[in-house]
């Protein structure tokens, strides 16, 4: 059983500013030798963009044609991009101290891990994933990748997806939009970033009980 958490917990760890990124990569795995190829990321600072972040980044070999296809990005791209310890360095000092939000986090989280210590930086431990805040939220969501839930939730679209500015950008539309509906739904003034992130690890039939303890609702017991 997942204990429920106490509002003070979450009163005590508000956070102001999230950094949402995005990574594109030349696969699946960093464990199989796969390596990010871009970043993106928007600083969030009280609900509205307040900086950003993008580079290529040179992987050194060439790139799976599928992964052009997807992305846009071809190896005359690269050729001229920074590598990737300039930019992973210039990319940990924008994210500093603060939380980190990505949609579909685990995937991301890896290539994070992987690069951060393949330079000798520390790796983040705070970062929420914004579709699994998503699944408990808006259950009734078709699903809950990225694209699928901007034109669900008619949030701003950006040209294309699988770029990484791009996609790190409708993600905050996204994590925005699901403090909105946190606050109209529940009552909540502000919605720090320790709940959407605890609320991800929340079993879906037991996140409205959670949301409304934390909020200080009476629970119905039919």
């Amino acid at each position: 059983m997942t204990a429920l958490n106490s509002p003070r917990q979450f009163a005590t760890t508000d956070n102001a500013s999230v950094v949402v990124f995005d990574f594109e990569t030349t696969g699946m795995s960093p464990q199989q030798g796969d390596r990010v190829i871009e970043i993106g990321a928007v600083r969030l600072e009280d609900g509205v963009i307040a900086d950003q972040f993008q580079s290529l980044i040179n992987p050194g070999c060439p790139l799976n044609p599928f992964i052009t296809d997807l992305t846009g990005i071809s190896d005359a791209m690269l050729a001229t991009a920074p590598d990737a310890e300039a930019v992973i360095s210039d990319f940990q000092r924008f994210v500093a101290c603060t939380p980190l939000v990505a949609h579909n986090a685990s995937f991301d989280r890896r290539f994070l891990i992987a690069e951060f210590c393949r330079f000798g930086h520390k790796v983040p431990l705070a970062i929420g994933c914004s579709m699994l805040a998503a699944r408990r939220i808006f259950p009734d969501a078709p699903n809950h990748k990225l694209g699928t839930l901007v034109s669900y939730l008619e949030l701003p679209t950006a040209r294309r997806f699988h770029r990484a500015l791009a996609d790190a950008s409708m993600t905050a539309a996204l994590w925005l939009r699901m403090e909105q509906e946190l606050c109209s739904r529940y009552g909540f003034e502000k919605v720090p970033f320790a709940l959407l992130k605890r609320l991800g690890q929340i079993p879906r039939a037991k996140a409205d009980r959670f949301l409304q303890q934390i909020a200080g609702r009476p629970q119905d017991r039919n």
